[in-house]
């Protein structure tokens, strides 16, 4: 490696040390921390939001400023002038960086005030500011929750504005420090609890007055975007009314004192609402009481306007039904008149049609008759022709016939036919019928016995 060297550890120490002492002498504002004293030196940080120094006085040197007793303490804002310096070490000692500090003093409100409008146009330029009033507050939360010191006159003139607006909803406390070194991470944390619970619709962050060193805590950057990030709308009454810090500018309302920061969190006046209630209740009851008196009146009224429209519109019916009997008697008598008319000129029209249609039906008749007398005697002659075949056919065939011709009938003794000569002698005797009578004969098988 193409560096320059090696040097002596002392040497190089040493050189490093007058090199941090060339550097121009300045001022830091921030927060002590770890103070500690000894015989010859005194030794503490700054610390602020962005990071800490650690810092170095002599002994001597610190008592020529004079401060007052207890001013150098953790937690106290200081302004503090010099620069750096390192010390080099020894053997037996450690080196170390510090800021060499020339003078010390109290940090002023011009200070804080500088450093406070500086962050104030950072947050403003990002659009802190606008995201807590855009969130929508109720008109009456059922729970609020509050961030403030257990013990302390803001909490108490807190409730007791809420007793003067008559709100019964729920208080969800969550205390924290509110002035030190380790109050803006604890107010943060307790805000970040409040608005984690569901139940929570609104949060007061409070505290009594005090010198804005005393208010810084409620001037810290991270606090205060915490607050600009949250769902919940934060309501801060930090101070009096003159008091002025960051977290009034990212809050979503700034109240001026615990009492006014109870009427922001719920701007309904319950106790004027009852009374307004009441006062809407009384006069709907009274309203109601007089209408039903009106509309007894009315009913009494109606209920004796049916029987007179009744009567009227029984005379007026009893004069119709006259007028409809009259009318109905004079409408049959004409309608009864009309239709002998119309019967006399009906009849005498059916008349004429029914002795045309009997001469028409008799000629008909006639003519008919005539018809049938010779289809009659036709077929009386066919039918005569046709017997006397049948006739003759039926001679044809009459066994009398043949009776005549000589030919005899054998006959059982029930008058049946013998038609066989094996029934003939299962009969053994038989009848014989000629044409003028009727002889017994007995049968006599061909080999001679009967």
């Amino acid at each position: 490696m193409e560096l320059p060297g090696p040097f002596p550890v002392g040497r190089y120490a040493k050189t490093l040390r007058d090199e941090l002492r060339k550097r121009a002498r300045v001022q830091l504002i921030g927060e002590v921390t770890g103070l500690r004293h000894t015989r010859k030196q005194t030794y503490f940080e700054l610390r602020d939001s962005e990071g800490a120094v650690p810092c170095t006085v002599w002994a001597n040197e610190l008592e020529r400023m004079e401060l007052p007793d207890g001013a150098l303490r953790d937690g106290a804002e200081f302004v503090a002038a010099g620069g750096p310096d390192y010390f080099i070490g020894s053997p037996t000692s450690s080196p170390g960086f510090s800021f060499r500090v020339t003078h010390l003093r109290l940090a002023g409100e011009g200070d804080l005030l500088a450093r406070l409008e500086a962050l104030r146009k950072q947050l403003r330029a990002e659009g802190l500011f606008e995201l807590q009033k855009q969130l929508p507050r109720p008109l009456l939360p059922r729970t609020i929750g509050v961030v403030t010191a257990e013990s302390g006159a803001a909490r108490r003139d807190l409730l007791a504005g809420l007793r003067r607006r008559g709100w019964a909803g729920q208080v969800v406390w969550a205390f924290a420090p509110v002035q030190d070194r380790r109050a803006a991470p604890a107010i943060g944390a307790a805000i970040q609890d409040l608005a984690a619970r569901p139940e929570v619709e609104a949060i007061i962050v409070t505290r009594g007055g005090g010198s804005l060193v005393d208010l810084w805590a409620f001037c810290d950057e991270t606090l205060c975007r915490t607050v600009a990030m949250l769902r919940v709308p934060v309501l801060s009454a930090v101070g009096h009314e003159r008091d002025s810090t960051l977290i009034d500018d990212v809050a979503a309302v700034a109240c001026s004192t615990p009492t006014h920061a109870a009427e922001a969190a719920v701007p309904l006046d319950c106790i004027e609402a009852r009374r307004g209630l009441e006062r809407y209740a009384g006069s709907l009851r009274r309203a109601g009481e007089s209408a039903i008196g009106v509309r007894s009146r009315h009913l009494v009224a109606l209920a004796r306007g049916p029987a007179r429209a009744l009567r009227r519109e029984r005379a007026a019916l009893n004069q119709k039904t006259r007028e409809m009997r009259a009318a109905s008697e004079r409408r049959v008598g004409e309608r009864l008149s009309f239709q002998r008319r119309i019967a006399l000129v009906v009849l005498d029209r059916v008349g004429r049609r029914a002795v045309q249609g009997a001469a028409a039906g008799a000629a008909a008749s006639r003519r008919r008759s005539a018809t049938i007398d010779r289809s009659a005697t036709a077929a009386l002659r066919a039918r005569r022709e046709a017997l006397r075949r049948a006739a003759v056919a039926l001679r044809a065939h009459d066994p009398e016939r043949t009776l005549e011709r000589g030919y005899a009938l054998a006959e059982d003794a029930g008058g049946e036919p013998v038609t066989s000569a094996a029934a003939a002698l299962a009969a053994e005797r038989v009848g014989l019928r000629f044409a003028d009578g009727r002889v017994g004969a007995r049968i006599e098988r061909p080999d001679g016995g009967t």
